[in-house]
């Protein structure tokens, strides 16, 4: 493996955990509809293979259609912005810019493993998404399981979520949301 590789595994992999979530400002998204901005912590884990890894605050405004996205480190310094919309994802990291068809390719030039980017929008705001069917969680725990996904919503009122996907490799989303006040 060459040693642009590995740079550039790391400018996608904080680009995907920018487009999942901030804790910086971003323009407003023109008044469409467009759900509220999010911001908070946001961690993915891939089961045994700890380099493929995010970590990062997050602030995402938009849609799964267009939107954008600042990921930054500890102390809030921008480490990567995104911006997307229908057919076209980019991601800006050290001054590079990395041009994608859309912003599930952007996720799995990142991790490896494709997540459900469209349903992540949803599913940070505690609901299941509307483009696949849903059903009540078969362990009783609160949430539901969309896509191949177990998404835990037990202590959403204090800005927690958890998304797990079990087929190997797991994968594991955790997400510390900001809340308002």
């Amino acid at each position: 493996m060459t040693a642009a590789r590995p740079v550039l595994r790391a400018t996608l992999l904080a680009g995907l955990a920018a487009i999942l979530a901030g804790c910086a400002s971003l323009a407003p998204l023109p008044a469409d509809g467009q759900a509220s901005p999010l911001a908070g912590r946001l961690a993915v884990r891939i089961d045994g293979q700890p380099e493929r890894g995010v970590s990062a605050g997050f602030e995402l405004a938009g849609s799964a259609e267009q939107g954008r996205l600042l990921l930054t480190g500890p102390l809030g310094v921008g480490l990567a912005t995104a911006s997307w919309s229908t057919g076209r994802a980019v991601l800006d990291s050290a001054g590079t810019q990395t041009q994608f068809a859309d912003l599930d390719s952007l996720a799995t030039a990142a991790l490896g493993e494709a997540l459900p980017m469209a349903a992540l929008f949803d599913w940070l705001r505690g609901r299941a998404w509307a483009g696949a069917p849903a059903s009540a969680r078969s362990d009783g725990v609160a949430g539901f399981e969309q896509l191949g996904w177990q998404v835990n919503l037990s202590r959403f009122e204090l800005g927690a979520l958890e998304a797990f996907r079990p087929a190997p490799p797991a994968v594991t989303v955790r997400v510390r949301l900001e809340l308002p006040g």
